[in-house]
């Protein structure tokens, strides 16, 4: 496992592309924990610091696809380095003016969002020019599943040492300067500068004409909602089992899990259709949130969380594949960048549906949501099959596609179509 992976950081810019690509990404990663811990030394409510928190989320959610595009038309680093220093200028604003006055603080967190750069979908295009062969790039998307489990677990422990250590204003700061040098580490590199998307055919649906991502992006806005109901379902147990720490030692599980899994995944070449592979992949990730439902004590529950976790990064290293397969040319940028819009959206749909679930019959009910999501996941995936397998009679191999060097196949559009 670990010489598969050292290969691939070997190859010539991958390590910096990787490394670069999460540190530019740390902002986004620690926006939700930043804002709430700044509102709250600002005095602010809790209402309030989530209400800013969802703000920054639905315009991040907006703001990747449109900019997912936009790199695809213009390049990475003519979008992806103003758009970070924008979102960076945007929450500098936000941790000088403070919650007052209040239009110029909501739109500060509303800039900073929108303007967060793809840098997620940016990465993924690149690895086919950096490696050379199909299954180091697959391999690739499971040490990038893997990482970014990684990100989202240090990230906000950095935060917390910066506001014990300076300030919550000092955080925000730190974080955003911080991001702003990983953004400029990935654009200056030869492999972005040198990136052109491939040509594509003009329409206004972008890479949503795609028939395989739009099942896709449905099935993933169900494993959104499953992921996003465990966070709230997870405070109420932990209210019930001892507090905080039994809340961090959940969510540390479905990580630690992810992580597990991922690597393993990652570890090994997988033969056969990548959409029935998907399949498989949901079902036991639907199957493996079930136990949850059982709501043993903490010791138990945090290694039933660890299982619940195992099946989620192989499932979005498998989607990632599928999105290189069913992205139009010259949209594959933004076509990840969709599935990271979609998966948001889906956990924050997650949140807001549990907690009526959660006050109406209590934990339990809470953590039968997981399931029931993971469960629509795999129908919508087994009911757009034959779209996801992308058949022969429908589909054209590109003469040279800039997000599969091994022409996979990619689903025909017709020329009246066009915008």
């Amino acid at each position: 496992m670990a010489t598969g992976y050292l290969e691939l950081l070997r190859a010539r810019h991958a390590t910096r592309l990787l490394v670069g690509t999460l540190v530019g990404r740390l902002p986004n990663a620690t926006a939700a924990i930043a804002i709430v811990l700044f509102v709250r030394a600002e005095g602010g409510t809790y209402s309030l610091a989530g209400a800013l928190a969802a703000v920054y989320g639905v315009a991040n959610a907006v703001g990747q696809p449109v900019l997912g595009r936009l790199v695809d038309l213009r390049g990475q680093p003519r979008v992806q380095l103003p758009a970070a220093v924008l979102s960076a200028l945007a929450m500098a604003v936000f941790a000088f003016v403070g919650t007052e006055p209040a239009a110029v603080a909501w739109g500060a967190v509303a800039a900073a969002g929108l303007f967060t750069p793809p840098l997620e979908g940016g990465l993924r295009a690149l690895w086919s020019s950096v490696l050379p062969k199909e299954d180091q790039v697959h391999r690739a998307y499971a040490m990038d599943a893997v990482a970014q489990e990684v990100m989202f677990t240090v990230g906000p422990l950095l935060v917390t040492v910066c506001v014990s250590l300076w300030s919550a204003q000092g955080a925000l700061l730190v974080v955003n300067a911080v991001g702003v040098l990983g953004a400029l580490s990935v654009v200056v590199s030869p492999p972005s500068r040198a990136w052109r998307s491939a040509p594509r055919e003009a329409h206004w649906l972008g890479a949503l004409r795609s028939p395989g991502l739009l099942a896709l992006l449905g099935a993933f806005l169900a494993v959104g909602v499953a992921l996003g109901s465990i966070t709230v379902a997870a405070v109420s147990y932990a209210d019930e089992h001892g507090g905080d720490h039994v809340y961090g030692w959940m969510m540390a599980g479905i990580g630690l899990g992810a992580l597990i899994g991922g690597a393993a995944y990652g570890a090994r070449q997988w033969a056969g259709e990548p959409a029935r592979r998907l399949q498989l992949l949901v079902a036991l990730l639907a199957v493996c949130y079930l136990p949850l439902m059982l709501v043993p004590g903490p010791v138990a529950m945090t290694l039933l969380t660890v299982i619940a976790g195992l099946f989620l990064a192989p499932a979005i290293a498998c989607a990632f594949v599928l999105v290189d397969r069913h992205a139009p040319r010259g949209t594959v940028t933004e076509a990840f960048s969709w599935l990271v819009t979609t998966f948001t959206v889906g956990a924050s749909l997650g949140t807001g549906l549990t907690g009526p679930v959660v006050e109406a019959g209590g934990t339990l009910w809470g953590f039968a949501v997981p399931g029931l999501a993971g469960g629509v996941s795999l129908v919508v995936l087994i009911a757009t099959g034959r779209v996801m397998a992308v058949p022969a009679g429908r589909a054209v191999v590109a003469a040279r596609s800039e997000n599969d060097p091994n022409r996979a196949l990619e689903p025909r559009f017709r020329s009246g179509d066009r915008a």
